[in-house]
Order: structure tokens, then C-alpha cells, then sequence
């Protein structure tokens, strides 16, 4: 059974039942409600799977890639901006739609609607589409939906997805109104609230997502540190 495990903002650590350690958006360093920091990861990291560039998700990516050689999983734009300024080339390049098997299950890309600017040292020349990520792991499916608003096409993930990890955080990303309609188009088993708290301005009561949802999903609201058995 794989084990979710949340670290704030928008960034979730996978362990699946044979042991591969799988990160996503790591923005751990200078969060301020992150409950470990790089060096969790240091010892041993499979892989990093990133949504988009923004500094609130890419933050700790190159150091923890330095020190783990873990796989990078992004869209082309992201990796070929790893493999060219930070000598990073055990990557895999994706887009929108597209889907892979990796030896600890599938991923997918789907839209998020959102900026794509890269916030990174010598990537000025880059910039890359906004994804949310469709991740099957020992059977479960986890979205992952990134930073985005409300979309229609979230209608087509209906009925494939078991668990959703949605923002909520409003102004930057959907509110929890525009997530709680998210997720009725989609219908998952569980919903979780992500990127909201972390600062004033995002800083809304997960409890209006809750009311939103109403019996669409159960809501399973975690906090930095806490897990779920997916």
C-alpha cells in the first residue's frame, strides 16, 4: 500500500509498497509551514515530478536532484532547462495529454490553467505550460492538480481519478468554492486541500472547501507532517 505524505504548500512525498520514494513540487526552504526541509530527501529520492516552474514549487528541486540523482519527471521545457543549465540530464521529458510507465506505475499530464514562467537561475530563455498530474500507484490514482482555476476539462477526469489533491488557496489558484466544484466534476474517493495557509494573502478556512465538497468526496484535510494510506 503507498503512503502519501504531506509537507505544506503544494509538496507530497509518495513511498510505494516496494519502498520507491517519489517527491513532487519541493518547496520546502524558506516555507513557512514546512514541516522537514531538503535534507529529508538527501539520503535517498527516486523520483521528482514537478507541475510547473513557479518558486513555490521548483524551490528545492536542483539541490536535492545534486545530492540524489533521483529521475526528474516535467514537462520538455523544465527538463531541458535541467539538462542545459544544471547539468541534470537523468530526466524524463512529457507534455500535456501524454502518458508514461515507469517502473513504479503511470503518469499523466493534464491542463492547469496558470503562469509559466520558470523561477531558476539561468532561465530566462525558458518557459513551459502549467500541468496537473495523473499519478497511478499500486493501483491508486492521485491527482496532483497543480496550480490552476476552475476548467471544464476537469470533467474528463470523471471516474478516474481515487484521490484529489486540490488548491484552494484563491487569487493565485482556484478558491475553495471553484475547488469544491472541481471536485463534484470529478467525483474522486477523497479530496485533499493543498496550497493555502502558507501566507496571508492565500490564507482561507479549508472549512468552506469542506461545505463546497458536501458528500461529492470525503475531505481528508492534512496538515505539514501528517499521512494517508492510499
Amino acid at each position: 500500500m503507498a503512503r502519501l505524505v504531506f509537507h505544506g504548500q503544494s509538496c507530497y512525498e509518495i513511498e510505494t509498497a516496494d519502498g520507491t520514494r517519489i517527491l513532487i513540487d519541493p518547496f520546502l526552504t524558506g516555507n513557512p509551514v514546512a514541516d522537514v526541509g531538503p535534507e529529508h530527501f538527501t539520503d535517498r529520492l527516486d523520483y521528482l515530478l514537478l507541475t510547473h516552474g513557479h518558486g513555490d514549487h521548483i524551490a528545492d528541486t536542483w539541490d536535492i536532484l545534486e545530492a540524489t540523482n533521483a529521475q526528474l519527471i516535467a514537462t520538455y521545457e523544465i527538463v531541458a532547462y535541467a539538462g542545459a543549465v544544471q547539468g541534470h540530464e537523468h530526466a524524463h521529458p512529457m507534455h500535456i495529454g501524454g502518458a508514461h510507465e515507469f517502473p513504479f506505475g503511470r503518469v499523466k499530464l493534464t491542463p492547469a490553467l496558470h503562469g509559466g514562467k520558470i523561477d531558476a537561475p539561468g532561465a530566462e530563455g525558458y518557459t513551459t505550460t502549467p500541468a496537473g498530474i495523473l499519478l497511478t500507484v499500486d493501483g491508486t490514482r492521485v491527482y496532483h492538480a497543480g496550480d490552476t482555476g476552475l476548467t471544464l476539462d476537469m470533467q474528463l477526469l470523471h471516474g478516474e481519478v481515487d484521490v484529489a489533491l486540490v488548491p484552494i488557496g484563491d487569487n493565485f489558484t482556484m478558491g475553495p468554492e471553484d475547488a469544491g466544484r472541481a471536485i463534484h466534476m470529478i467525483e474522486p474517493r477523497i479530496a485533499i486541500p493543498n496550497h493555502y495557509g502558507t501566507w496571508e494573502l492565500i490564507d482561507v478556512d479549508p472549512t468552506r472547501f469542506v461545505n463546497a465538497v458536501g458528500d461529492a468526496a470525503e475531505v481528508v484535510i492534512l496538515q505539514p507532517g501528517e499521512a494517508l494510506e492510499l
